[in-house]
């Protein structure tokens, strides 16, 4: 799991630092505010709409080196984008930077899941990974962009490269033992275990899990694109301060992924997809609400904690009314569902332009309403019923 979190931690770093970079595409290359929106279009997506069908691809092929490959590819699409000189080639790295974090989510999610079997705690290892690589993208991506450019975007290809080498590997040790576990049953006669999944798919309570996931996309995105521009232009903060706020949301996101696991293992996956949305809308109307620049802090730090706990739950959940499908369900959970908040971005830049960001976190308060309506909708998976355990 180490491995497999720092894997994630690697590529999500990637979809942190196409966001991180516009800025700085717009103050030495001079792109209009529209050519830099389409640069953030370009990676969301690259990185949303291909997943479900690369989940579909794996599950069928079982296809385990391809998280290898899809971070490495994300790491060279980012990180020769600075390095390009047409505007349309900067947007075609971007846009294939996208491919490659959609190649890694459902291989990693499916083979994530197996190391991590029934624990949730062990899933929120994972998930962390990737709000981790989040969080790290604008920390490492601004001085570096700061002090050499744009073009210093090339200095993030390297983790990409290791990252890759370090899954295939892994793929490859993994794929010979299980070659070698399959000759000697043949030598001994044994007759193979047949492996089936734990209960039927169930598509109805996934289209709600999916829905959950989306809104909550909605939500992260919109809060990690606006707070900056909140703290600066409506709570009239420094952009130090600004920056901090950023910071403060990520951080929450992190210990929310992991805090959520280790809930679910206590009161079960569905309990904790409820309790994360019913305490989202508290969370966001006092950060809306609360007065000072200093003050708010810690309500982005609850904001991002109680967006992400059910991060990593709705990944494991996903996969468990999906059982004969886990690369299909990390695809939508682990990719559409978090990459697809990205598309909203301009429904609420719509709003920011009318209202200013305080109209977009006015917005956002309503996101947790849908959230859960939708996560009363949810059922325990089959298997559970069976089994009576405390997935309720």
């Amino acid at each position: 799991m180490r491995l497999w979190a720092a894997a994630h931690a690697v590529d999500d770093l990637y979809q942190g630092l196409i966001p991180a970079t516009v800025p700085y595409f717009v103050l030495d290359r001079h792109y209009s505010y529209l050519a830099a929106s389409g640069l953030t279009l370009a990676a969301t997506l690259g990185s949303s709409l291909p997943q479900p069908f690369i989940g579909v691809a794996v599950d069928r092929f079982r296809l385990g080196g391809l998280a290898g490959i899809g971070v490495a590819v994300a790491g060279l699409g980012a990180g020769l984008s600075g390095l390009a000189g047409p505007y349309f080639l900067v947007w075609l790295l971007i846009l294939i930077s996208g491919a490659g974090v959609a190649m890694f989510h459902p291989a990693a999610g499916k083979s994530a899941r197996e190391a991590a079997g029934e624990s949730a705690s062990a899933m929120s290892m994972f998930a962390a990974g990737g709000s981790v690589g989040f969080f790290l993208a604008p920390v490492l991506a601004t001085p570096a962009l700061s002090a050499l450019g744009v073009g210093a975007t090339a200095l993030f290809i390297p983790p990409a490269l290791l990252a890759g080498y370090a899954l295939l590997r892994s793929h490859a040790r993994h794929a010979a033992a299980a070659r070698a576990k399959t000759e000697a049953e043949a030598a001994s006669a044994a007759p193979p275990v047949a492996v089936t999944p734990a209960g039927p798919d169930q598509w109805r309570p996934f289209a709600a899990l999916t829905g959950i996931e989306v809104v909550r996309s909605i939500a992260f995105f919109g809060v990690n694109t606006f707070i900056e521009l909140y703290w600066l232009r409506s709570l009239h903060a420094s952009r130090a301060l600004a920056g901090t706020a950023l910071a403060c949301f990520l951080v929450g996101g992190v210990a929310g992924t992991l805090i959520g696991g280790r809930i679910a293992d206590r009161i079960g996956t569905i309990r904790t997809v409820r309790l994360g949305s019913l305490l989202g809308l508290p969370a966001l109307v006092a950060l809306r609400l609360c007065p000072g620049a200093v003050a708010p802090l810690i309500f982005a730090v609850l904001a991002g904690l109680v967006l992400n706990i059910p991060f990593a739950v709705l990944v494991k959940l996903g996969q468990d009314y999906l059982p004969a499908r886990p690369g299909t369900a990390a695809g939508v959970t682990l990719g559409l569902g978090v990459s697809v908040g990205g598309l909203a971005s301009p429904i609420l830049g719509a709003v920011a332009e009318s209202h200013g960001p305080r109209g977009v976190f006015t917005v956002l308060c309503a996101v947790p309403i849908a959230a859960t309506l939708l996560a009363f909708l949810l059922t325990a998976p089959e298997k559970y019923k069976v089994a009576g355990s405390a997935t309720e």
